[in-house]
């Protein structure tokens, strides 16, 4: 209901000109917009989780309204100062993604440049090593493919039952014994890629093909590097993709990160994003000793200059939110209108 009445709003405030008055004001020049981008779909993970993947055709068309509101897209960097000088051009717009996904390299790297944006991507780098499946969400996009059988938990963990994965409750039900199963053996990374492989073999899914497609991998050392070279802005999303409450463990997270970000890009990382948006104000002191610039969370605002710089929001664009509120935000608009807490 809310959404309804909120596009049905912006409808209307488009057609008024708002949009163009909103997008032409002062009020709006001392605004920064982060956008940010989860995956890009190789092929249809987009239709298993809306919220986390989006069509690369709808990437396109979001930077197409970028162009066409004539948004300058500013490096981060150059924004971060630029706020806090309040010395913003009018529509400021910075783009990050979060992860490093194979799918960031394969489907979203082409189209930023094709449009020429500069971009930062917030780079988690455990699995960049690694060249494996993130267990996670490979788990439950696997069984989300296979929602037409049965899973054998007596046969694949010993205990539990036959599970019909037709429903999203089953689906989540054999999701949360796997993941139950992993926490308490205490499975390393790779005892967890052994049993996604036989679960993949309990649901006849072809577990080498799945991952010769790289899907659910983050980029290599190698594809990293090129994407420096060419321009991305690589930055910190912790090692592990983890925030612990305990300031060696969460300096250490920032340090494996850095290093890793140094060895396939030359330069020293210094902006965060919080993994999962988690955050504190514990953390702040900790990443000013390690020399953090900025983080950015996925609370949705505007910045302004009286904007925490470890507190940054970031729209979070997905294949939910619709043009006319992405254009809202776009100009401004949308700041005014009520927004549904993001954690």
């Amino acid at each position: 209901m809310l959404k309804t009445i909120k596009q049905n709003l912006l409808k209307s405030a488009k057609m008024l000109r708002f949009f163009d008055l909103s997008s032409k004001s002062r009020w709006r020049q001392n605004k920064l917009l982060i956008l940010a981008y989860h995956g890009i779909s190789l092929e249809d993970e987009h239709r298993w989780d809306s919220s986390l993947y989006m069509p690369p055709d709808l990437l396109r068309r979001r930077f197409e309204l970028i162009k066409q509101h004539d948004c300058p897209v500013l490096p981060l960097n150059e924004a971060v100062e630029r706020l806090y000088s309040q010395t913003l051009p009018k529509k400021a717009v910075v783009i990050t993604f979060d992860d490093g996904n194979y799918d960031f390299y394969q489907r979203a790297f082409p189209i930023i440049k094709e449009f020429g944006f500069p971009a930062t991507l917030y780079l988690t780098t455990f699995y960049s090593g690694y060249h494996k499946p993130i267990f996670n969400v490979a788990a439950k996009y696997l069984l989300w493919k296979a929602q037409s059988k049965t899973l054998d938990c007596r046969t694949l963990l010993g205990r539990g039952e036959q599970i019909n994965l037709a429903t999203e409750v089953e689906r989540q039900k054999a999701y949360d014994l796997l993941f139950a199963h992993a926490l308490e053996n205490k499975f390393s990374a790779e005892q967890k890629n052994d049993l996604l492989e036989e679960m993949c073999g309990n649901l006849q899914i072809d577990y080498a093909e799945f991952c010769a497609k790289r899907l659910m991998q983050l980029m290599n050392a190698a594809e990293v590097s090129k994407i420096a070279a060419a321009g991305v802005d690589v930055q910190l999303h912790t090692h592990r993709h983890r925030v612990p409450l305990e300031e060696r463990l969460f300096r250490r997270e920032i340090e494996d990160n850095r290093r890793a970000i140094t060895a396939a890009a030359d330069y020293r990382a210094t902006h965060f994003c919080y993994p999962s948006g988690e955050h504190d104000a514990r953390f702040f002191p900790w990443m000013e000793a390690e020399g953090v610039v900025s983080a950015t969370t996925c609370e949705t605002a505007l910045s302004t200059s009286q904007t925490n710089r470890f507190l940054l929001p970031r729209l979070v664009d997905t294949c939910s939110l619709s043009e006319v509120e992405f254009e809202g935000w776009l100009t401004g608009i949308s700041h005014f209108l009520p927004q549904r807490k993001t954690s």
